[in-house]
């Protein structure tokens, strides 16, 4: 059986709990699906009959709008997980840079083509953040590097000048930067970390985004990547299917992009319920590190954490699979007051059992 390496799998936990889980396991807005995008897609079923737009115009125009690019900076895509592997087909590097840990789907692609992926491990003392370190990995065999800000699983963003300076060192080394900005939304300012504005000057940067998150779309997975190089989006589109976004994600996306309110309430409560999980975290005893986006990267107060909370029907990612961390590590996501005081309330129970 294929192993899974993803949080969000309630599927296989039906039998144990079928009155459901609580999924912390997923970083997903609390808020769930925007009412706008539910109607949206209900209104979209009429159309299902017929083929999605394969160019996704109506979305991409959306898209320029939001973002303040040209639509021909957009591809969209099933997801930020369907652009990665298109993008790792179509440039077929022979060498590619990741971070350890990070998300596990960068180096799942590149293995997949056939690709040398080299480790560049990021430090629990130094907090698990990037720092310059990071250049002296990027040599002229390495063709592609992936970078995800803020860094999943600890929730670290990365200096603005740093990332300034690495995307300068990767032009001049002929390397690609592919910078996952999926968990930036989540952050306190998100324009201080964002790197638009130096798509038009540097062609060797591609930007990942998704409405997987911050939308609570995951379901109807959509993604969309941001470059200047309109050569190497056209390449990604012919390594994927001509029809991967669905007349029902399209709709839901252009939909999403007019959620302003959505928006705005999000960033109040995950902001209010971030700082109150870290702090209720660190009075149990548990180590938090980084956690600046919508979840949380902790060592755990208690052995076993993600097995004993099973238990009891919360599923948390226990991050064993990440690699470049040695010992128990954990990551939940910052859900609603009434389900993270639950956890927290689950937690300290296990924590008096042997």
């Amino acid at each position: 059986m294929t192993k899974l390496i993803h949080g969000g799998d309630i599927y296989s936990h039906q039998e144990k709990h079928p009155g459901g889980v609580v999924d912390f396991s997923a970083n997903i807005n609390p808020q769930g699906l925007p009412a706008g995008v539910k109607d949206a897609v209900i209104a979209a079923l009429d159309g299902c009959a017929n083929y999605p737009d394969p160019l996704c115009r109506e979305l991409t125009e959306a898209i320029a709008q939001s973002e303040k690019l040209p639509r021909e900076y957009i591809l969209c895509g099933n997801g930020a997980s369907d652009l990665i592997y298109r993008l790792v087909y179509a440039v077929r590097p022979k060498t590619a840079v990741v971070t350890a840990p990070a998300f596990e789907e960068y180096e799942q692609a590149l293995t997949a083509a056939g690709c040398e992926v080299r480790h560049h491990l990021l430090c629990e003392e130094e907090d698990f953040l990037l720092t310059e370190r990071i250049l002296d990995d990027l040599t002229d065999d390495v063709q592609l590097l992936f970078l995800c800000n803020p860094n999943n699983p600890t929730g670290q963003p990365v200096q603005r000048a740093l990332l300034t300076r690495i995307l300068q060192h990767c032009r001049e080394h002929n390397i690609l930067l592919a910078l996952d900005e999926c968990f930036c939304d989540f952050l306190d300012e998100p324009e201080n970390h964002v790197m638009n504005e130096f798509l038009p000057e540097y062609s060797n940067l591609i930007l990942l985004r998704a409405f997987t998150k911050m939308y609570a779309m995951a379901g109807l997975r959509l993604g969309y990547c941001l470059c200047g190089n309109r050569s190497l989006l056209d390449a990604m589109y012919l390594c994927g299917s001509t029809w991967a976004v669905s007349n029902l994600a399209q709709a839901a996306g252009v939909q999403a992009l007019r959620e302003r309110e959505y928006l705005a309430r999000t960033k109040l409560i995950v902001a209010e319920e971030r700082a109150y999980l870290k702090a209720r975290l660190a009075a149990l005893g548990c180590k938090v590190y980084g956690s600046h986006a919508n979840y949380i990267f902790f060592r755990p107060h208690v052995s076993r954490l993600r097995e004993r909370l099973e238990v009891k029907g919360y599923l948390i990612r226990n991050c064993e699979n990440f690699k470049g961390l040695s010992g128990e590590f954990c990551r939940i996501a910052v859900k609603s007051h009434e389900d993270n005081t639950a956890l927290l309330h689950a937690m300290e129970e296990v924590a008096l059992c042997p």
